[in-house]
């Protein structure tokens, strides 16, 4: 069995243990993560993640809001800069 297929059939609560271990930078046991420990559990993370969680519910979303920033007078969303 190889990476891909362990982190995608992990077990809820070890996804969830492995989430809360790098959140906070060491295991229940109080023994800091590695870089390389770190590097792992946020690959099997994003791995499980993205076979089990819908986009926003995945570590890391960000809302995209594609028309807040457009005006409503300019549908380019441009506006010339004039200097006084």
């Amino acid at each position: 069995m190889n990476f891909d297929e362990v982190s995608q059939n992990l077990d809820p609560q070890v996804y969830l243990s492995l989430k809360t271990a790098l959140e906070r930078g060491k295991w229940p046991n109080g023994q800091a993560l590695s870089d390389e420990q770190k590097s792992i559990c946020m690959q099997a993370i994003i791995v499980y993640e993205a076979k089990h969680l819908p986009p926003e519910e995945r570590t890391g979303y960000i809302e995209r809001n594609t028309g807040a920033c457009e005006r409503d007078d300019d549908p380019a969303g441009e506006a010339p800069v004039r200097w006084t």
